[in-house]
């Protein structure tokens, strides 16, 4: 392990963390109020020094480092960049809003950095506006990754920045040379501001003042959720919000080095992605049956509302932003049942979603087809291909190790948290991990869309912190770091 090198990394992604506190600092001294200003600029002065300091010490540890980088320095610095930066960013919380307590503050954080949207602070009309700049960046940060903001910044990394970028951008299936990983990482980020100012203006052409407009467009884009009003965006009652918010959460739940493909003028590549076509059909299907089960059942007996709200809530769910409209939590079996199913699911690889993936689910179920034709035909040799290519037996194994790492991990967790937790039935523990390890936020139960998770014990808070970047990072970057190998010194 390159020890040196790592530390060095590590010094980066908490310059990025200093500097989003600056701007956090800034928003405290225009929008705050006078009698809340002196703690929030206290907050946020803490913030930053920290972080330089912690900075300064990790560069100063790293600063003759050699540059030999590999798979292992790849994922200790993803799985520690994101503990480290989750534990910087409580600082705000445990200062502003002390009655949560140091697990509640951590949960906050990780929530945030995580895109996951579950809260353990109430009455959100009531902090500071600083705050809430704070949780709303803190998911727009997160939703490219820190990781993939200094890949672009760091030239010097070479093939170590392409193991950086895979490791922390869901796998992504871009292609690019080892040469070229930093113009083509800059591209993506160029592709993310770009997404984030058009969000940014449209809301506020819906209606929103320019505060909210903002904050929504952090959490829209890089599909979090945190929203600056308790109520979600059910609170602005618009119709034009929600479609903002429809067509922007679908943006970033879409593979951006897909995205980026068709800006290059390479459309045929979008109709050759077996992954946007399945996407878009779940999406449109699950819209269709959510809509006319909640009318049908008399849940919604205004056809017009209910297709909107099933429209809203089916793509917040399965681009894992968690913004809500309706309590979803009250609607019948059917709907929630295939929300459940969606929240699993998740977006596409190489984007801001959370859940397995949808390039995964197809490659999963092939597989099982393929496993059952061979029950009575065993020597029928078929290949599985995505994208119109032939995976290798390599990449199918890795999906299938992947699936069952993580349903064992998922079923693990309910244990341990309905250990901790002997007052909240099963459902309510069940949802509470579901909703934590694919990073959707808000679930079902006493954890629906319009209740917190601040009722939860602080233990339970912190194991589910835990899975929130578990999930995130999709599982190796955090296991890693308790392989005894991993830690091995360079020869």
């Amino acid at each position: 392990m390159n020890f040196a090198l790592v530390a060095r990394l590590l010094s980066v992604v908490l310059l990025i963390l200093a500097l989003a506190f600056t701007t956090c600092l800034a928003v405290s001294t225009f929008l705050d109020s006078e009698s809340v200003r002196p703690l929030a600029t206290k907050a946020f002065v803490a913030s930053i020094a920290t972080s330089l300091l912690t900075a300064a010490f990790l560069y100063w540890t790293g600063r003759n480092a050699t540059h030999r980088f590999f798979r292992r320095e790849a994922l200790s610095i993803i799985g520690l960049g994101w503990i480290v930066s989750s534990l910087l960013g409580s600082i705000p919380y445990l200062i502003l809003t002390p009655q949560i307590g140091i697990s509640g503050a951590i949960f906050e954080s990780v929530s945030g950095l995580t895109t996951t949207g579950a809260s353990v602070l109430e009455d959100l009309e009531r902090l500071p506006a600083s705050l809430l700049f704070w949780r709303a960046l803190s998911q727009w940060i997160g939703g490219m990754g820190v990781v993939v903001f200094f890949v672009a910044i760091l030239g010097f990394l070479g093939a170590g920045a392409k193991l950086l970028y895979a490791n922390e951008a869901s796998g992504s299936t871009v292609e690019f040379e080892e040469s070229r990983v930093q113009s083509t990482v800059l591209r993506l980020i160029y592709i993310y501001l770009g997404l984030s100012l058009a969000c940014a203006v449209c809301y506020r052409i819906a209606g929103m003042d320019w505060f909210d407009a903002v904050c929504h467009m952090f959490a829209t884009v890089a599909t979090g959720g945190f929203s600056t009003r308790s109520g979600s965006i059910a609170a602005f009652e618009s119709g034009a919000v929600e479609m903002v918010g429809i067509v922007f959460m679908i943006c970033g739940a879409i593979s951006f080095p897909l995205i980026l493909s068709a800006i290059n003028g390479r459309i045929r590549r979008i109709g050759q992605n077996t992954e946007f076509k399945a996407f878009f059909a779940i999406l449109i299907l699950s819209a269709a049956t959510v809509a006319t089960v909640i009318v049908l059942d008399g849940t919604d007996k205004e056809i017009g509302h209910a297709i909107r709200s099933s429209i809203f809530q089916t793509v917040s769910i399965m681009t894992t932003t968690g913004f809500a409209t309706e309590d979803f939590a009250q609607w019948s079996s059917l709907p929630q049942s295939l929300l459940l199913v969606l929240m699993v699911i998740g977006g596409c690889s190489g984007s801001t979603a959370g859940g397995i993936k949808v390039n995964r689910v197809i490659v999963a179920l092939r597989m099982c087809v393929v496993t059952v034709e061979r029950s009575f035909r065993s020597r029928v040799v078929r290949q599985i291909r995505m994208n119109n290519r032939v995976l290798s037996e390599q990449a199918t194994n890795e999906i299938a190790m992947y699936l069952i790492l993580t349903g064992a991990i998922f079923l693990g967790s309910v244990q341990v948290v309905s250990l901790f937790e002997t007052y909240f039935l099963m459902d309510t523990n069940l949802s509470a991990v579901h909703a934590c390890f694919f990073n959707i936020g808000p679930g079902f139960a006493e954890v629906g869309p319009t209740q917190t998770y601040a009722p939860f014990h602080p233990r339970t808070k912190l194991f589910l912190s835990l899975l929130m970047i578990l999930g995130r990072l999709e599982l190796y970057a955090i296991l890693a770091l308790f392989a005894p190998y991993m830690w091995k010194r360079l020869d």
